[in-house]
């Protein structure tokens, strides 16, 4: 059989292993006769057929062979392209995304066969580390030093440039190191700020944002660099004043930043959409500055020392049974607020307001007529209810009685409310750090349709679901239900029912509905029952 000149290159997908083939130049008179090499994806591991089609390694050629029928990793038979790019489907990329993760290189989640623009903005950090030309498509270079046994981890210094490079300083200036939002160029100043940052928090101080610093940079444990406690100043006194006149802070403005101080910040922020610290950094300036700023209001959802006073009032007066000022603002403080606004003359919307709350404080205030029926406390979804026992998950993803934690508590609402606001927003782009309402990541997505649906949730990075501190605690896997919000190692997401999350998902590069599948299990933390 006549030989023609070529060269091979086959990537094989054999029990989970990478094989690289190649076959050397032939020097025959058709070869010659040959107007360019050309490359063949070999499918066989032990055995390279000349019969097996002629492939062309163009980026822009037809590089995708019989994947019409392609559905599992486990098909040996299945022909992987040479390039990896957007737009590609293939087995292969669950591969290449689980590398990504575990380098810090791309979001965790749930691996896919879809390569698409999260996939391809990770390529292009992993390039961009390794000084490659960043165009975000995994070549054979590509791929070989990604999964070399000495591929980095992700990691960001002075002369970088991207938008990952701007939400690091974004963080930054969240935290009080930076003066000015970044513009995604790393430069002596993000690096100073780098710097002052490790060294305030005792970590290596190299002035690089590696494995070590961002971690830190998105925990709940960094120390940032901010206008809080202990602090006494005019510009303190100016933003109690501000507090004061928004109805959070009830003292007199005297500059020294105390515990009152740090409470109505906190408030403040809850209220407003900041990320909840009690730290008068820059974004919560700009918020309690603007003329949109939302005053003072206790709502369904809300945990403060303002619920628990406001608790204690209701009390009083005899609308809330004894023992419920738990701090927590449940379904049996929203009932006995309108009860109170109703006999109150008010506004009988269920929240907090400043009327409301000055009615409350006041000796006034008209008590609980005899004909109101006082709320029992054996029915209070705002305090430990479960106390160890099963309630019915009839949409958890194994039918299984749940497991839930004692000591939470859950919100009055509907979770069908929560999923068809979540399904609404199905195909929307996955961006990094985005809120919405078009586009999202994994916990900008879960803050939004949480707000959307009446609960007041302040925003949390997938850290800061590990513990939310409020709702009840589902430790099982099993006990999850349509409503809950589920946390897995790096991600978050709703359980829609019927063992399905919807999510909004880097490695599909988009907001999803799918399986609570057994990525989920492997990586579940907890999940938190919102709704009872």
């Amino acid at each position: 059989m006549n030989t023609i000149r070529r060269i091979i290159l086959g990537i094989y997908i054999s029990a989970g292993a990478l094989v690289l083939a190649s076959c050397g130049p032939q020097n025959t008179p058709e070869a010659e006769s040959t107007e360019e090499s050309e490359t063949v994806l070999a499918i066989e591991q032990d055995d390279i057929s000349e019969t097996e089609p002629v492939i062309r390694m163009e980026i822009d050629g037809e590089i995708l062979p019989v994947l019409a029928d392609v559905t599992t990793a486990e098909d040996n038979s299945v022909l992987a392209p040479v390039y990896l790019q957007r737009g590609d489907k293939h087995p292969i990329v669950m591969r290449l995304q689980e590398r990504l993760m575990d380098l810090g290189y791309m979001d965790n989640d749930e691996p896919t066969t879809y390569f698409g623009d999260a996939t391809a903005e990770s390529i292009r950090k992993f390039q961009r580390q390794l000084k490659l030309a960043q165009d975000g498509i995994c070549g054979m270079e590509t791929w070989d030093l990604l999964f070399s046994g000495d591929a980095p981890y992700y990691k960001v210094m002075k002369g970088d440039q991207g938008d990952d490079i701007r939400q690091i300083q974004d963080r930054l200036y969240q935290l009080g190191y930076l003066l000015n939002r970044g513009d995604g160029d790393f430069g002596e100043a993000t690096e100073a700020a780098v710097r002052k940052m490790q060294e305030r928090n005792d970590i290596s101080i190299d002035g690089a944002v590696g494995k070590e610093t961002v971690g830190l940079l998105y925990s709940d444990e960094v120390k940032p660099n901010l206008i809080g406690i202990g602090e006494q100043s005019d510009l303190v006194k100016k933003y109690q004043q501000r507090l004061i006149d928004l109805g959070y802070l009830r003292e007199e403005a005297d500059g020294n930043f105390g515990g009152a101080t740090e409470r109505a910040v906190r408030e403040f922020q809850s209220r407003n959409d900041q990320i909840v610290d009690g730290f008068l950094g820059p974004d919560t300036r700009i918020a309690m500055d603007s003329d949109s700023a939302k005053p003072f209001g206790l709502r369904l959802g809300d945990e403060s020392e303002s619920v628990r006073e406001a608790q204690k009032r209701l009390i009083h007066y005899g609308y809330l049974a004894s023992g419920l000022d738990k701090g927590y603002y449940g379904e049996l403080t929203e009932a006995a607020v309108k009860s109170f606004q109703r006999q109150n003359g008010l506004t009988v919307d269920g929240t907090v307001g400043i009327q409301t709350m000055t009615a409350l404080l006041s000796s006034s205030a008209k008590k609980k007529p005899v004909s109101v029926p006082q709320v029992s406390q054996s029915t209070n979804t705002g305090s430990s209810s479960s106390s160890g026992s099963s309630s019915s998950s009839g949409s958890s993803s194994s039918g299984s009685s749940a497991s839930v934690g004692s000591g939470g508590a859950t919100v009055s609402g509907s979770a069908g409310n929560l999923i068809g606001i979540a399904s609404s927003k199905l195909g929307c782009p996955y961006v990094y750090g985005s809120k919405g309402p078009n586009s999202f990541d994994c916990s900008g997505f879960v803050y939004w349709c949480l707000n959307q649906a009446g609960v007041g949730q302040s925003y949390l990075t997938s850290g800061g679901w590990r513990n939310p501190g409020r709702y009840q605690r589902v430790s099982s896997f099993d006990a999850i239900q349509a409503g809950d919000v589920v946390v897995v190692s790096g991600h978050v997401g709703i359980a829609a029912g019927g063992g399905t999350v919807i999510d909004a998902s880097s490695s599909n590069g988009r907001v999803v509905h799918r399986s609570l599948s057994n990525w989920w299990r492997n990586n579940f933390i907890v999940a938190w029952r919102i709704f009872g």
